[in-house]
């Protein structure tokens, strides 16, 4: 497995990231090593919170929720996932499965011999999250998830596999506005929307993370949004580019470690053809006997996610009777737009339970 790492000079002088690094090298099937970078604060004896983020960020993410967690005396571990942030990135699309990503961040929570885990996941970090409780539920006290979900579509019809599939193939390469406009019409037929992601984030080789990140999560007037989003339509990057834009592109020095966040969105389990069906099965069997408090803090304005809570309050017998809280504006990335109101959910779970 060819693997790459990205220079720790692309980190230095980040604002509000002032983090020790922590690495842990955990080996892959074919034997390579893969080095896993986590952010370990707050005090060793805490209540420990393990933040997971998704895709195409980095626990870069958690820069606001990690002090005010660690001033509630919460012990807060966030991990990079391989192929993002600090942690190394394999470099081929084939790398990237459900499966595998599942399987290398349980050898990384094995060797650093976490538990009493306070779960807390998005995005992908939920897919995955979720998962590690199943494969290691001794080592969960419980669960806090937010804008994220346990795909499992078994009984999909096949015109929506084929319609999917035959997008997926022959459609051309939908622009950023174009897959933003089709994001932000979900719920609907979630399959056939989020294939506009697939799709963008696949053959985009050079994905302009930064700069995506840098207009969903940045405050702008109108008229800032449309002449930002005019100049990258005429191929103008940015000559000032954002602290936090320069942050989300941090860990990619070129397009070549960029095949984690684009091939990631392509694994979600969105259609019944997909490999992990049988694995997403087997997690929500396990779900609907997992007793341990596991609490939803969903976003009021997630188009991707929005109502997604339902499923788990109904099946989950750990979600009931818990005060699940509706996260106020928290759009996709709550850590970021809302991190005091995701900090409260998971505090009062630990402490009242």
């Amino acid at each position: 497995m060819k693997i790459l790492r990205t220079p720790e000079s692309r980190f230095a002088n980040l604002v509000d990231y002032p983090f020790d690094p922590n690495y842990t090298t955990v080996r892959t099937d074919d034997g390579s090593d893969l080095r896993i970078h986590h952010v370990d604060e707050g005090p060793r004896d805490g209540p420990l919170v393990l933040c997971m983020h998704g895709q195409p960020v980095w626990s870069y993410l958690y820069r606001k929720m990690i002090p005010l967690l660690v001033g509630e005396g919460m012990r807060v571990i966030a991990p990079d996932l391989p192929g993002y942030g600090k942690s190394d990135k394999p470099a081929a699309r084939e790398d990237y499965s459900y499966q595998r990503q599942v399987d290398w961040m349980g050898r990384w929570l094995e060797q650093n011999d976490l538990s009493g885990i306070t779960f807390f996941g998005q995005d992908w970090g939920g897919l995955i999250g979720l998962r590690l409780v199943v494969d290691h539920a001794d080592r969960f006290d419980r669960v806090v998830i937010s804008n994220t979900g346990l795909p499992y579509n078994p009984d999909l019809p096949d015109e929506v596999v084929k319609e999917v599939e035959k997008f997926r193939a022959d459609a051309p390469t939908p622009t950023l506005v174009q897959m933003q406009k089709a994001l932000s019409q979900m719920p609907g037929n979630p399959a056939t929307k989020f294939a506009y992601w697939q799709k963008f984030c696949w053959e985009t080789e050079d994905m302009p993370i930064g700069f995506m990140m840098s207009m969903m999560m940045e405050k702008r007037s109108n008229l800032s949004r449309a002449a930002r989003f005019l100049l990258h339509n005429l191929g103008i990057g940015s000559p000032f580019p954002s602290e936090l834009a320069r942050a989300y592109d941090a860990p990619f020095p070129d397009p070549s470690y960029k095949m984690g966040p684009r091939a990631m969105p392509s694994q979600v389990p969105t259609l019944p053809t997909d490999p992990s069906l049988e694995a997403q099965r087997k997690a929500w069997a396990f779900f609907s006997g997992f007793d341990k408090p596991f609490l939803c803090a969903f976003a009021d304005n997630d188009p991707v996610t929005r109502g997604g809570e339902a499923q788990f309050k109904e099946r989950v017998p750990g979600a009931q009777g818990l005060p699940h809280t509706t996260i106020q504006g928290g759009g996709h990335f709550v850590q970021e737009n809302c991190p005091d109101q995701v900090t409260r959910a998971i505090v009062d779970l630990i402490r009242s339970t």
